[in-house]
Formats: structure tokens, sequence, C-alpha cells
């Protein structure tokens, strides 16, 4: 099972283009699609989900046409979005069996049998005569992914899911997903690398609007071996560097600004070479469109 998008774009009515003839084929399992904020990856993630129109292109899953028969998508289709509202007065075992009534599950039996089933899956049950209002953000999150499981879906999108996210949380959150999409086609929408590297096999870069990079991220990570090098300078240096090196990213670490350079050969004789990360090609890429 593939998910097909050709040359999508979008341009809302402010003069702002959303996307620019974006063209993905993602395969069943985990896809990230990374991107800062504001890069596209909402508008493209409501537009696959039936919640907003593109100006043209194609979406098809399956042999089902996503633009055009919106009824069937919604059949197959899960979606967690980057916020979504719910009822904080209600206890989480009744909010969800009333989703499932909405997707058609009418038997009484089969919807609790269900229901209790996708509470235990996403470590819920001990919680589910609680009210949503009392859950935790990552209890809200796992809820959420409950609710999109509905229906046996084949394709589920979450957009940012572990923003905001403890550490615990955000592990037992991506421990999901990665049971999740070993048999159908999950994509998560994502600003945070770290999320990308440690649990999709397939993943694509986009900003303003454009995919950048495609790739399993091992292997893009592979490719850039040796490019990148590491200093340790003075705050005050920093200008005169980004003159004269690619720098792609800063941090600093008590008191002094360690560089990382993209260059194919040693900068200079005061560079070191470092281990290349996802994030270092996430802003390698970024700075070509910058």
């Amino acid at each position: 099972m593939e998910l097909n998008i050709q040359n999508l774009s979008k341009t809302y009515p402010n003069g702002i283009r959303a996307l620019r003839n974006v063209t993905l084929n993602i395969p069943t399992g985990m896809f990230g699609l990374l991107g800062p904020n504001g890069a596209g990856k909402s508008t493209l993630m409501r537009i696959v989900s039936t919640l907003q129109e593109s100006d043209s292109g194609s979406v098809s899953l399956d042999g089902i046409n996503l633009l055009k028969q919106k009824d069937e998508v919604r059949k197959v289709l899960g979606y967690l979005p980057q916020e979504f509202g719910f009822y904080p007065k209600v206890r989480a075992q009744t909010l969800l069996e009333h989703f499932a009534a909405l997707k058609g599950v009418v038997n009484s039996n089969e919807r609790q049998e269900l229901v209790d089933a996708l509470l235990q899956r996403v470590n819920l049950w001990e919680a589910r005569n609680q009210k949503l209002g009392e859950f935790s953000g990552g209890m809200k999150q796992r809820f959420g992914i409950a609710q999109a499981l509905l229906g046996n879906p084949k394709l589920i999108i979450v957009d940012e899911p572990t923003a905001g996210l403890d550490p615990a949380e955000r592990n037992r959150f991506l421990n999901l997903l990665s049971e999740i999409g070993e048999n159908i086609v999950v994509i998560l929408s994502t600003h945070i690398v770290d999320d990308v590297s440690g649990l999709c096999t397939n993943m694509a870069i986009i900003n303003k609007g454009e995919i950048l990079l495609t790739g399993d991220p091992s292997a893009v990570v592979e490719q850039m071996r040796g490019c990148i090098w590491e200093k340790r300078i003075e705050k005050s240096e920093l200008p005169k560097y980004e003159e004269q090196f690619r720098v792609i990213s800063t941090r600093l670490v008590a008191g002094k600004t360690i560089i990382r350079v993209f260059s194919e050969s040693r900068p200079d004789s005061t560079f070191y070479s470092a281990d290349v990360k996802l994030e270092d090609i996430y802003f390698k890429n970024l700075q070509t469109v910058a």
C-alpha cells in the first residue's frame, strides 16, 4: 500500500503559497514529514485528510482518489490534528464509545469490545472512568490516537503529536506510533528532528511549501558522513566564521559557542570531524531556501 501525492499546490487568498508542486510517494510504515513552523506541513496534512481543498495536483491511496472520493477516504483514515477539541467533563470510555458509534459501529457489544481493546492498547484502561479534563497532555494524545484507530484505518496522520510532552510521555507515545506503523501508512508531521530520526523508515524535509529532500533517515545521514566539522569559539567570533564557512548550527556550552560547519574537506586544521546527525541534514537543507 502506498500514498501517492503528485504536484500538489495550494495558495491562500492572502497570497501565501503554502505548497509548491509537492510530490511524495509514501509506503507502508512510519513516514516523517519534517519542517519548521509555517513550512506547509499542516496544510498538506489537512488536504490529505480531506479537510481542505488544493488548487491543483492529485492524491491517491490504494485506488482511492483522496481529493474527489472524500467519503471513501474518511472510512480508511485516522487523524490526530495538532490541536483537537474534547469534552473535559466526559469520561474517556464514554466519549470513545460515542466516536465509535459515529464511525459506524452500531452493535453495542461490538462497540464495547472495540473501545475496551483500544483503551488497553494505548495504556488508558486504568483511566477509562476519568474525565478527559483530568488527563495529562500525554494521556490526551494517547486518547487522540485511540480515536484515530477506530475503524481499522489504512492511513493515520498525526500532526505535531509530541509538542509539549515530557520525556517519559513522549517516549511512550512514540513507541505506540511505532507499533501502529508496522502494517499501515502513518505520517508523522513534526518540527522535532529526534522524533523522525528514532522512529521513521522514510522521511521528507519541507520548507516554504517545497520538498527539499526525501529518503531513509539513516541513509541520508550516511551520505553526509565526513562532511560535518566542529569547533569551539568565542561568541564574538561567530560573525567571522559565518562569513568564512558554511555554519549550519551553533550551540552554547559552558560559555563557549560550538559551531558545526558543512564542508567536504576539513575547513582548517583547528576543526575536528563530528558524527553526522539528522539535525545536520535538516539545518543544511533549510539553508538552501533561506
